[in-house]
């Protein structure tokens, strides 16, 4: 083994191979114990999965002829004791736990949060299928709840401008991981009830870990769906993933790219049968026809002469009109004396007066209602005013224009946006993004005061 201490330059090759040994050496035979999380078994059959406890993760893997001393496989959400050796997966220069034998300590917090929120709303009855909002099969938009960064934004898209390219999609970005997201996407489902200019709503994430699909188990975000007037459909993780959203939602799809299928009608397949029915209509028109065609001809042969009975329908006829004008100057006669009778109660009680007062009252009631309108258009305006300064007065806009700005973790940092608020957050060569009034400035820690002492570069 290569000692690290050499004076000679080494290659990235064998310096990962010298860790490796010393890990190797160091650590032959551990026992670890934490949460299992991100399981995934590939056709090898071997077993990948996340080791993690509140402040650290650790990859591990479970080869396919370890797992036949095992009780039972291992899942997501188990805290686990693994028992193996620390080795280096030399290609990504990666440590990692390769597992000899794995025996169950429990379930994971995560986990058992995730199933009592579960029960809970199920006996609530938001899963119930009664509750359900039926997905409109041509929707005249879609709203797209995901975060604008993901990949999982343009496989769909990519299958809906394939299916019908003209369909309007409106995206509304959101955080889709951390402690915000539940928060956004609770507010995203608000605004676009308010807006009602989308007739489905989409909930759109990649897969992940139970940790980074969490926000769509929050209580919040399940709510959220249940009150929405307007259809919602999950499409969050892969085929395996399963949230609380996913059975709340109206419909659940396993994948963004089968939420477009199930959403996003296909033009190709509707001209295919807008063509069909046409060829249908047409052959359905010509059989009517036909029909008609024929039971006029018998018709025609059962009539006969129609000649022969003008002169019977004209002596009826005549018969009908003598007693139709008799009938009638009865009636007329009946409602001429009516007539004459409410005639002389109008004149008794002359509606006049009462028309008079009326009308006085009626401009009264409405000088008093213009009155009460304005007092309460002036007090509306006073308190907007109000408003108007406090929110102007604690602005964090305000702040950041008298020259003050925002730092936060950059992008390359393992928890990218990260307020920075004292140099213990912060280390030499660490990436900084500082927001100004206007714009962004990507900067990185050259030098940190602490106590009067500088540490640089």
């Amino acid at each position: 083994m290569l000692e690290l201490s050499t004076p000679r330059i080494l290659t990235v090759t064998e310096l990962t191979r010298s860790i490796r040994g010393i890990l190797e050496t160091e650590l032959p035979f551990i026992s670890v114990s934490g949460e299992i999380s991100n399981l995934r078994r590939p056709y090898s059959g071997h077993l990948y999965f996340t080791l993690k406890d509140d402040s650290s993760q650790l990859k591990a893997v479970l080869f396919k002829q370890q797992q036949k001393y095992l009780r039972e496989l291992p899942e997501d959400g188990q805290q686990a004791i693994c028992r193996g050796r620390i080795s280096v997966y030399e290609p990504r220069g990666e440590y990692q736990l390769i597992i000899d034998y794995l025996e169950r300590h429990g379930t994971g917090e995560l986990q058992i949060a995730f199933e009592n929120l579960k029960q809970k709303l199920a006996d609530e009855g938001l899963f119930d299928q009664d509750q359900k909002k039926e997905i409109p099969a041509f929707p005249s938009r879609v709203a797209l709840v995901t975060s604008p960064d993901g990949a999982a934004l343009f496989d769909f898209l990519k299958v809906a401008r394939h299916r019908f390219p003209s369909q309007p999609i409106e995206i509304f970005p959101v955080r889709v991981q951390g402690k915000e997201a539940a928060a956004e996407i609770c507010a995203a489902l608000e605004t676009l009830n308010q807006r009602k200019r989308s007739d489905v709503i989409i909930l759109c994430r990649g897969g992940g870990s139970i940790e980074d699909l969490w926000p769509f188990n929050e209580e919040s975000v399940a709510r959220a769906i249940h009150a929405s007037d307007i259809p919602v459909v999950s499409a969050i993780g892969h085929e395996i993933d399963f949230t609380i959203a996913d059975f709340v939602s109206d419909l659940r799809t396993p994948t963004p790219t089968a939420a477009a299928e199930a959403v996003i009608p296909n033009r190709q397949i509707l001209s295919e049968h807008i063509q069909r029915l046409k060829l249908l209509l047409a052959k359905a028109v010509s059989q009517s026809i036909r029909g008609k065609r024929h039971r006029i001809n018998m018709q025609q042969r059962m009539l006969g002469d129609p000649r022969s009975l003008i002169a019977h329908n004209l002596l009826h006829l005549d018969n009908i009109y003598s007693s139709l004008v008799h009938s009638y100057r009865g009636y007329l006669y009946g409602l001429t004396m009516r007539l004459q009778s409410l005639s002389g109660k109008l004149h008794k009680l002359s509606p006049v007066q009462q028309l008079t007062l009326k009308q006085q009252w009626t401009r009264e009631l409405t000088r008093r209602l213009q009155s009460v309108i304005l007092q309460h258009l002036h007090k509306k305006r006073h308190r907007l005013t109000t408003a108007t300064t406090l929110l102007e007065a604690i602005s964090p806009l305000g702040v950041l224009a008298r020259g003050y700005a925002v730092v936060r973790s950059g992008p390359k940092e393992k928890q990218p946006g990260e307020l920075i608020r004292s140099t213990k957050q912060v280390s030499v060569g660490k990436d900084l993004e500082v927001i100004l009034q206007a714009g962004k400035l990507g900067c990185e820690v050259t030098e940190i005061k602490k106590n009067g002492r500088d540490e640089r570069i």
